[in-house]
């Protein structure tokens, strides 16, 4: 299967742009989220390099981050380097257990391998496979209690997509229909969703 970065782009930015003026950018050096600005009418996720991964793991954070969070660069979180020690470690690995399950489903959904990252080289020694257990747990209760709205979005345009059963079009229409669906303030099919596909 065929891992397009630029089907990922499409797809996200086809679900998600109109709504949450929010779009997914490919970046040169490490990722970050920024807020819009007076230069940029919208929110970017920025990924790493181009990695399909990185995309990934950036969206699973923004998918978590409420409105508020949404406002502010990196979505005001703290982020301690390689080179932790094992109580920054720790601290690390307890806020990266949500983001990192729902990309654990989101690169099921693509077909996808997935393999946590503990993100930590040149630091304290990391237990990779108590923090995969831990991940894969998270990822087990999301299944079981429900996942965030726009996470659960995107896996419906991401199966759709990936399983080869729509094109880009149906697979966004899918996640759109998802997000409809869960919106009180307009009835689904409203006037403001004609002709988008």
């Amino acid at each position: 299967m065929i891992h397009d970065i630029d089907d990922l782009i499409h797809l996200f930015d086809g679900v998600f742009a109109d709504r949450y003026r929010t779009r997914l950018v490919r970046g040169e050096d490490e990722p970050i989220y920024l807020p819009a600005d007076a230069r940029h009418d919208h929110h970017r996720i920025v990924f790493a390099h181009g990695f399909f991964a990185s995309a990934l793991h950036e969206i699973s954070h923004w998918c978590i981050a409420g409105e508020k969070r949404r406002q502010l660069e990196d979505y005001g979180y703290w982020y301690e380097p390689d080179g932790r020690d094992a109580r920054q470690q720790k601290d690390f690995e307890r806020v990266e257990v949500a983001p990192q399950a729902l990309e654990l489903l989101f690169s099921e959904a693509c077909g996808k391998p997935f393999q946590v990252s503990v993100d930590n080289l040149d630091g304290v020694e990391v237990d990779r496979q108590a923090f995969s257990r831990k991940v894969s747990a998270r990822a087990a209760r999301y299944l079981s209690e429900g996942m965030p709205l726009r996470a659960q979005a995107l896996i419906d345009t991401l199966g759709i997509f990936y399983a080869g059963t729509g094109g880009i079009p149906e697979a966004v229409a899918a996640g759109r229909r998802r997000l409809d669906a869960n919106d009180t303030t307009r009835p689904a099919g409203s006037a403001a969703d004609a002709g988008r596909a």
